[in-house]
């Protein structure tokens, strides 16, 4: 049976879709990375021994926002086939300062009527550990560009566009909200505490925040560790009672619970004994499967990945993957910060079988890299008109999208919960 979707979603910082694509649902994700002993319901088939499509959610994306014309052409080349509609309409290539600043007569600000969810992954550059930490004191601007010394840090600099996801939540007044960021954010001083409040502040008080959680992706089925931070927010008008008085317990009770639960196992916290109902990790070589090497394919994807040298040990991704293991994590990097797939012998190579065969040192591709994050092969990242030499989105942007990208299937977790406890926390009806 069809899954009628009935909750709206506006995405900001929409980037090439990750977030949306999980919380859509209804695409292709490795077999290892759903966990059938804990979510049977959620296999709408299974596509072969490796693979399984995930059934649609209630949710779907009716505004998205980026500044990155690649990302919206990542998005697009997906998003626009498979919900059939024009991308032009859902996706505003533009900051959503400028977008605010240029509806500020319109009702709603521009945005859709009636909206359920607004979900955002604000820039974290600013907050990230292998980052500068400049955090709220960010050098930048709403549109990435290096604002002027003379120039204090404004509401509208990087490190604060967080305020403006808080007043589009305010105009667009949706149940609840999603934001995402780096884990670093906790560390640095009381940023995890001052953006809890602000968020707390919307309409004057009008949203009850529970405390932000940090997810380990690798819990939720994606092969790689990647700890996020994420802020969770609802309209407490839109709420029960017995709702109301859940989320604001210190210890939330399971029925209310707004977060995932782990469905794999990741580090000494679980084991088979403990928790029999939890899968593996997710190895790479999991991910990787049926892959064909670039030679061999016609996946553009797949024939992408970046020729830079190995430059010793001492270098960030100058490491072997470790195909029995959890991946690295997917970084929005350069070419020469790529891990490779495999090292020749003499750089310290592993992959003895591989290298015997006469296979070569290489990187990982951008294919690889995307299915490291639970992307699906029918997303396509390098774009290149069939015919031309030109790139729409080169490898080097392709790589930076997927590393900067939400794990699709990690999103599926955070949507199939919400859904699963949303007739439970919310009101029937309109707001």
């Amino acid at each position: 049976m069809k899954t009628t979707k009935n909750k709206k979603v506006i995405s900001l910082f929409t980037g090439c879709g990750g977030m949306d694509l999980g919380f859509e649902g209804g695409f292709n994700v490795p077999i290892h990375s759903v966990n059938p002993k804990i979510h049977p319901e959620w296999i709408e088939r299974y596509c072969g021994e490796n693979w399984v499509t995930l059934k649609e959610t209630r949710f779907q994306t009716v505004f998205a926002n980026d500044i990155l014309e690649d990302a919206k052409i990542a998005w697009a080349s997906y998003f626009s086939r498979k919900n059939n509609l024009n991308a032009n309409e859902i996706f505003h290539l533009e900051s959503i300062v400028d977008f605010i600043k240029n509806n500020p007569n319109s009702k709603k600000g521009g945005f859709p009527k009636g909206v359920d969810v607004v979900t955002g992954g604000f820039p974290c550059q600013d907050f990230s550990v292998a980052g500068k930490r400049k955090g709220f004191l960010s050098s930048k601007s709403h549109a990435g560009t290096k604002l002027r010394k003379f120039d204090d840090p404004s509401l509208e600099n990087r490190g604060t566009l967080y305020m403006w996801m808080r007043e589009a939540i305010n105009i667009a007044q949706p149940k609840m909200f999603v934001a995402e960021n780096v884990k670093g954010l906790v560390s640095l001083s009381d940023a995890k505490k001052v953006i809890e409040n602000d968020f707390r502040g919307i309409g004057g008080g009008g949203y009850l925040v529970v405390p932000a959680k940090i997810l380990n992706a690798a819990e939720f089925g994606v092969p790689q560790k990647r700890e996020r931070v994420f802020f969770y927010g609802f309209r407490v008008k839109s709420l029960k009672k017995k709702a109301i008085k859940a989320l604001n317990q210190d210890e939330i009770p399971l029925e209310y619970n707004p977060y995932p639960l782990p469905t794999h196992m990741c580090g000494q916290q679980y084991d088979l004994q403990s928790s029999p109902d939890l899968n593996p990790s997710v190895t790479v070589a999991d991910a990787l499967s049926g892959l064909l090497e670039p030679y061999a394919t016609n996946d553009i994807d797949q024939k992408s990945y970046s020729k830079a040298r190995w430059y010793g040990k001492k270098v960030q991704g100058q490491t072997e993957v470790n195909l029995d293991a959890l991946g690295p994590t997917i970084r929005a990097e350069h070419h020469g910060n790529i891990e490779f797939r495999r090292l020749s012998k003499k750089n310290g190579g592993k992959q003895i079988d591989e290298i015997s065969l006469g296979l070569p040192e290489r990187r990982l591709t951008v294919r690889e890299c995307a299915r490291l994050q639970t992307f699906p092969d029918n997303y396509t990242f390098v774009n290149k008109p069939n015919g031309t030499n030109r790139y729409l989105v080169n490898p080097s942007d392709a790589y930076r999208l997927i590393g900067n990208a939400v794990p699709p299937i990690l999103a599926y977790n955070i949507a199939k919960r919400l859904e699963f406890i949303w007739d439970k926390l919310f009101k029937r009806g309109k707001k």
